[in-house]
């Protein structure tokens, strides 16, 4: 393998690593005195907070207005948790989970898309609905995790999980 074909190897495979699983940023170490469950509840309630501002493309406020990643990081930033701007980014943070209402826990990012890459994202709520602006609706909503697909409706094709201590609280 000559030099620059092993250069390219090695580019690819670093970034497939970095890609994998990016851990969420705590802004605040405060926060992690919170139980799991007292941290899942607010990330539903800001969510929860947002349902009816309007969607904009790159909106990422609620006076603006939001787009579905804009969303995520407006509810998850008010907790002082970081995580990337992006679908395609958002949707290698934390832990991935396997996409079932029976897994999903509030506060885990569910994303909709293809096999190689999310075109939307969302935070789940619990008994089958997430959180999300859509573009349908104009606003932020919540809908059905098995809402009928559509060429606006992507097929749910992932799940992470941001909210993963190492305690008994669940």
């Amino acid at each position: 393998m000559s030099a620059s074909a092993q250069r390219v190897k090695d580019s690819l495979a670093a970034r497939v690593a970095r890609l994998a699983a990016r851990p969420v940023e705590v802004q605040d170490p405060a926060i992690l005195e919170l139980s799991e469950q007292t941290l899942r509840d607010s990330v539903v309630a800001v969510a929860r907070q947002q349902i009816g501002r309007r969607y904009v493309f790159g909106g990422t406020t609620p006076a603006r207005g939001f787009d579905c990643s804009g969303l995520v990081k407006f509810v998850l930033a008010a907790l002082r948790l970081g995580v990337p701007r992006t679908a395609a980014e958002q949707a290698y943070s934390g832990l991935a989970v396997v996409p079932d209402t029976s897994e999903l826990r509030p506060g885990d990012l569910v994303t909709f898309g293809n096999t190689t890459r999310a075109h939307h994202i969302g935070i789940y709520t619990g008994e089958g609905k997430f959180i999300h602006a859509s573009v349908k609706a104009g606003k932020v909503i919540e809908s059905s995790i098995t809402r009928r697909e559509s060429p606006l409706i992507r097929k749910l094709s992932g799940a992470r999980r941001l909210l993963a201590f190492n305690n008994t609280d669940n």
